[in-house]
């Protein structure tokens, strides 16, 4: 079998695919760099993409494949920690269509479903019949079914429910020679070509005893192949057989799955322990009371914020208890908490739902949290998810931390610790020979210090690449051997997921980074929090792929233009693929000019919901903004760039010409059509008014030629309301609101002194269409301007929140080398933060009725929403503002091209909780974007929080 790394497929074996495969066949430059990786630290360069429509599609790939020798790799959601979803040759993405739930059996307790199908989807179905399914990684968002059979996937439920091989009841597979066969227990198997029928049977009947006694008893064994399923006495179960074979000896295209019953109630009860070990030591003992989970974490994973909300301890055991009704649920939980009292410092019993959902998280995210170390620097997974019998789980941590200590190297262990599963990413150097060295090094020993304990080098993401190497340690030559054998029956050929568990490739081969520049290239942010360097930045994604998630979570907004398209170019981690691609050089060839990353960032919506969502704080919007400086560096730019990007200076031209009425009444007719077309516009937009008078001068007006001006003001009760572009031009009411408020709330209001030339301004639409020069310039006469401001202390009050986004995180990280960007940054506060402040016991008038519509993205993601929730608190505004994003995201919406995606991002959760609101609510939405939104798609019109407070005061 060829197993050629750079090689492109011939023009017959192209075409050949072409015409056999119904569904999409890709061999672009940016299909295949999106198949590069999966959440490992392994990078393997396909030769195409296939995306098989159904089964008949399967075996037409197959069989051109075997035709020309090519090899195939079957790939789910790519959220594998091994290595296991990447490869040469072709790979299968099942995502796309073969991800059905065909049937959800309630009475037989039975689903049939596609190998593409989301966990999450399938629980959902089986959820409207009081069923669930028991695996259930920390990705069950966004992993799949095929995946998770592929891996042999467990999660946090495995303590009740066992790993998926325990849900799995029968698996349509096509094996790589092309043959059709049904697993299943006994006889329920069918198609099985007598070489493979045969051959098992005297592969099994010639290792009775080893079999029998090779394999580690612990419920997270999942490195190797399962060959003990096979014995006489456990029935020959076959599919069990195949599950966590990582496929490499057949292609799963249906299966038909074991459904469990979901409990009525949960109650989690968070047990805090002096320390990790205590915490280690006590799980195993929780078993006797039947809980549905046992996790675990250590003080070093936790954030600051979110240990406050927890237990006081050095170390939790995250314990949830299932029940028929909520009453009964408690009673366990609290019998659990007496049981364990003696070992614990401290215990919570948490009924609530929400907050139920907010410590999970905690939980969920470690996966990404735990890849940067508390000083910043970098951690990778490898020895991600080993497992030892449970009750000895407290010893093996110990000797693993000190394992660690000895190889110079540091991590944040968390897990399953009721299964006697550790995760962890360990700070290994990855970038540098010596210090992949290292990572071999302490792979071997730590692969020893596993099987020392009685434990398994995998105990849920399946070996892969990253320790198929190492199970030689583990199970010895002979059994290994038969591993060998097995795959051999299956797949003559050895075309299917090459270099993977069966002769696998070497751990420290095909290493993601080895295509990196090493040294930093120029940008023009600052990148604080990566050291300046933009590798590293892109670095960060690890391909957990939260921002695959299908449905957004509460107030979440990541990822919008994945959700609206579906397509992996389009997700957080698609983008940052193909800039990690453009970095190697290797598949993506023309750097900054690259086609294929322009056209993957152009549905951005530079939203920065990834800032905050994502678990590894990957920041496309800031990526976005770098990359398009550069790729038209030099070059013209398209005209929405020279439209929305210079938006100020257009604005300002018009109120100096005082222009507003003839430029609206214009942009009403045909010269606003043609304005739209030569500016780049979607034709479906309309203009926003200008504002007969823009804000500062209804100010001027109002304060004379003395007013304005921070000189002499009495700190602590004075605010400098900064007068941003949109708020000036477009929407002055919410300016004079704000005056309204915060004056009646005792606070005394002041304007920033003007620039000699230009105008005050973020500079945020120069930053957001890549205009990172002009950008600098605004934002350094911004801060030349504001000197007196920030020698004074005051507060800066934002009203627009991009703005404030901008000006506390684009400024400074733009302008990194001037000290007053971090002084501007530090002094901005929203409306509400500024009232919450600075007038803390000033009563708002009480309004006493529902509200709706949206918090701004960049308001999630940079500012945080916790002044504004209090502030509606106290006037009586009930209810939540919906998550994600609206969809028009600044000059994103306007952008000719943009308009379908731009209104699927707002029918997502905006329009519906707007048109679903009972009559009298109050529709809020603090950004201008999303007030234009609303009423150019729903007619109803949004309003500033500080509208609504002014008018009724």
């Amino acid at each position: 079998m060829d197993r050629r790394r750079d090689s492109e497929l011939s023009p017959d074996a192209a075409q050949a695919l072409r015409t056999a495969v119904r569904g999409e066949v890709s061999f672009d430059s940016t299909s295949r760099a999106l198949m590069t990786m999966d959440a490992s630290n392994y990078r393997r360069v396909p030769d195409a993409v296939v995306a098989p429509r159904d089964a008949e599609d399967v075996a037409a790939a197959l069989a051109v494949c075997r035709e020309h020798r090519l090899p195939v790799v079957p790939r789910g959601g790519g959220t594998s920690i091994a290595g296991q979803a990447t490869g040469v040759g072709v790979v299968l993405d099942f995502t796309r269509h073969m991800n059905r739930i065909v049937s959800v059996d309630p009475e037989r307790r039975t689903a049939v479903v596609q190998p593409g199908v989301i966990l999450d989807e399938l629980r959902r179905a089986a959820g409207a019949h009081g069923l669930t399914f028991g695996a259930d990684p920390s990705t069950h968002a966004r992993c799949t079914l095929g995946g998770m059979i592929g891996n042999n996937s467990c999660g946090s439920h495995s303590v009740a429910w066992g790993t998926t091989a325990d849900s799995v009841h029968e698996l349509d597979v096509l094996a790589y020679g092309g043959e059709r066969v049904r697993l299943g227990r006994g006889e329920r198997t069918t198609g099985l070509p007598a070489r493979l029928r045969d051959g098992a049977e005297a592969l099994v009947a010639a290792r009775l005893a080893l079999l029998r006694t090779g394999f580690p008893e612990l419920p997270r064994r999942i490195s190797g192949y399962a060959l003990d399923e096979l014995l006489p006495e456990k029935g020959a179960d076959w599919a069990r057989a195949f599950t966590g074979s990582e496929g490499t000896l057949g292609v799963l295209t249906e299966a038909s799955v074991r459904l469990v019953e979901a409990p009525g109630a949960r109650v989690l009860a968070v047990l805090g322990y002096e320390d990790e070990g205590a915490a280690a030591d006590a799980a195993h003992t929780l078993l006797p009371h039947k809980p549905l989970t046992v996790e675990g974490m250590a003080s070093d994973l936790v954030p600051g914020a979110a240990a406050a909300r927890l237990p006081k301890g050095g170390a939790w055991l995250f314990v949830e208890v299932g029940g028929a009704d909520a009453a009964e649920a408690r009673a366990r939980a609290d019998a659990l908490c007496r049981a364990a009292a003696d070992g614990t410092t401290d215990r919570d019993v948490v009924t609530d739902p929400a907050r139920q959902r907010a410590l999970w998280r905690i939980r969920e995210d470690a996966s990404g949290t735990a890849t940067r170390m508390p000083d910043g620097s970098e951690a990778w997974p490898g020895w991600e998810d080993c497992a030892v019998p449970p009750a000895r789980l407290g010893g093996y941590l110990r000797d693993f931390r000190g394992l660690m200590a000895e190889h110079g190297l540091r991590g944040t262990p968390y897990g399953h610790f009721g299964d006697g599963c550790i995760h962890v990413r360990i700070d290994f150097d990855l970038l540098t020979r010596d210090g992949v060295r290292r990572f071999r090094h302490f792979s071997e020993d730590l692969a020893d210090l596993v099987v020392e304990h009685g434990g398994s080098l995998s105990g849920e993401h399946g070996d892969g690449q990253a320790r198929a190497e190492l199970l030689p340690r583990m199970y010895g030559p002979e059994l290994v051997g038969a591993f060998e054998e097995f795959k051999d029956l299956w797949d003559p050929a050895g075309g299917l997921n090459p270099g993977i568990l069966a002769r696998p490739d070497r751990l420290d081969e095909n290493l993601r980074f080895a295509s990196l520049p090493r040294k930093p290239v120029d940008v023009e942010f600052g990148y604080p929090h990566d050291s300046g360097d933009f590798s590293a930045a892109v670095r960060r994604c690890v391909g957990v792929a939260k921002c695959r998630t299908t449905a957004v979570a509460g107030a979440g907004v990541m990822c919008p233009s994945f959700r609206a398209t579906g397509e992996e170019r389009h997700s957080t981690r698609g983008r940052a693929r193909l800039l990690h691609e453009m970095l190697a050089g290797e598949v993506v060839t023309d750097g900054w000019r690259s086609t294929e990353v322009r056209d993957a960032l152009d549905l951005c919506l530079s939203c920065k919901g990834c800032r905050s969502d994502c678990p590894v704080g990957v920041d496309m919007a800031t990526y976005k903004a770098e990359f398009l400086h550069h790729h038209y560096e030099g070059r013209v730019r398209p005209a929405a760039h020279y439209a929305m990007g210079w938006l100020p200076v257009w604005l300002r031209s018009a109120a100096a010409l005082r222009s507003a009425p003839l430029l609206n009444a214009a942009a009403r007719g045909p010269l606003g059509d043609l304005g739209k077309r030569l500016g780049g516009i979607a034709p479906e937009r309309s203009v926003p008014e200008l504002a007969p008078e823009p804000f500062t001068r209804w100010w001027r007006k109002r304060e004379g030629p003395s007013g304005g001006g921070p000189a002499g003001a009495e700190r602590g009760r004075t605010v400098v309301l900064w007068p941003d572009t949109f708020t000036e031009h477009l929407a002055p009411s919410v300016g004079r609101s704000a005056v309204a408020v915060l004056e009646a709330a005792g606070l005394r209001v002041v304007l920033p002194p003007s620039p000699r030339r230009g105008a005050l301004c973020c500079g945020l639409t120069w930053v957001s269409t890549g205009q990172l020069d002009r950008a600098r310039k605004v934002m350094r006469r911004t801060l030349g301007a504001l000197a007196p401001v920030l020698g004074s202390g005051l507060p800066l009050v934002v009203l627009e929140p991009s703005c404030a986004a901008a000006l506390q995180t684009d400024l400074p990280e733009l302008v990194d080398d001037d000290p007053r960007a971090a002084e501007l940054a530090s002094s901005v506060r929203t409306f509400a933060q500024a009232l919450d402040q600075y007038a803390p016991d000033w009563e708002p008038p009480r309004l006493d009725r529902p509200v709706a519509g949206q918090t701004h993205c960049h308001q999630h993601a940079v500012l945080g929403d916790a002044a504004e929730r209090r502030l509606r608190e106290r006037a009586g505004l009930t209810g939540e503002l919906s998550g994600g994003c609206c969809g028009l995201a600044g000059n994103f919406g306007f952008e000719r091209g943009h308009y379908d995606v731009s209104v699927a991002c707002a029918e997502e959760q905006l329009l519906p909780s707007v048109r679903s609101a009972p009559a009298g609510t109050e529709i809020l939405a603090d950004g201008f974007s999303c007030r234009t939104q609303l009423d150019q798609l729903s007619g109803r019109r949004g309003r500033h929080l500080a509208e609504v407070l002014a008018e009724h005061l």
